[in-house]
């Protein structure tokens, strides 16, 4: 399995050749680019250019993060800044609106060698209908048409809503027929979701076992971070480093061993948590450890 990390760990600085010189110190094999233009600014010629050197001059695997922050608030941007992009708006001219800055973000790919995106449907409190299905199929088939020339795979990533829970977007690529659309499995937001409860048929599973069953082999990505459940004090998506929350990284592992593809492994880790570069890098080493791989 491929060893990466995402910029997400440097989301509040702009992004540039001497952090990501810091996530390939620590082990890091693939890196995920965080899309969001206060961080790195797709849209900027000379930004992009300047990854593009870099990704050209280190042989390191190169993915991309769909953004989450239209242009108008991200040069506002702050830790407390929710997510609006969102491909499935009811709004039919802010879905237009997100597709195309989506797409501003793809098209740093003509430069970047970008192997895939990772694709959020729907935020918080969306919910699934006819409705969703045919938006979000709609939305992947036009992003599959721009990205496709460009050698990128889109990932649609498991999330905490009703739209993107891992059995509904297997529901939506077999409705679309998107033979060449894999799944990132997001270990975090799995973990937040309520367990299924035993039956007469069917022993019980926790979000993340049902997860890796519902997506099976066609797991491309796994975002890999902690957090504390969903206990009734927490629910929240705290992007720990893997052992300092309640995920079973053990059980984890065995279920990554038992794929028949190895997916590529990205820590996507919380940018407020005030580690410096000598810790992540410590870090680093120790979450894959976990996962029972020596970082390289």
């Amino acid at each position: 399995m491929k060893q990466g990390i995402s910029t997400h760990v440097f989301l509040a600085q702009r992004l540039t050749p001497g952090l990501l010189d810091a996530l390939t110190r620590g082990g890091a094999t693939a890196v995920e680019v965080f899309a969001a233009r206060h961080h790195f600014d797709y849209a900027d010629r000379g930004a992009v250019r300047e990854l593009a050197n870099w990704f050209r001059s280190n042989n390191v695997d190169a993915s991309l993060h769909m953004p989450l922050f239209s242009s108008d608030e991200d040069s506002n941007w702050s830790r407390h800044t929710a997510p609006v992009i969102n491909l499935i708006d009811l709004n039919k001219s802010t879905r237009i609106e997100a597709m195309d800055e989506v797409k501003r973000a793809l098209e740093s790919a003509e430069q970047i060698p970008f192997r895939s995106c990772v694709i959020h449907l729907g935020l918080k409190g969306d919910r699934w209908n006819t409705r969703a299905l045919d938006d979000s199929m709609t939305a992947i088939e036009h992003l599959k048409a721009f990205s496709s020339p460009l050698g990128m795979q889109l990932l649609l990533e498991n999330l905490n809503n009703e739209v993107a829970t891992p059995a509904h977007l297997v529901e939506i690529v077999r409705a679309g027929h998107f033979d060449n659309v894999g799944f990132c499995l997001d270990t975090g937001h799995a973990n937040l979701v309520e367990p299924q409860p035993e039956t007469r048929d069917q022993e019980a599973k926790d979000g993340i076992a049902q997860a890796f069953e519902d997506f099976g082999d066609r797991i491309t990505e796994l975002h890999l971070h902690d957090n504390l459940g969903n206990r009734p004090e927490n629910g929240k998506d705290e992007h720990l480093w893997p052992g300092s929350g309640t995920i079973d990284w053990d059980s984890v592992a065995k279920r990554i061993a038992a794929l028949k593809q190895p997916p590529v492994g990205i820590l996507e880790i919380a940018h407020e948590l005030g580690e410096d570069m000598k810790q992540i890098e410590t870090e680093f080493r120790a979450a894959w450890k976990k996962l029972g791989v020596v970082a390289q």
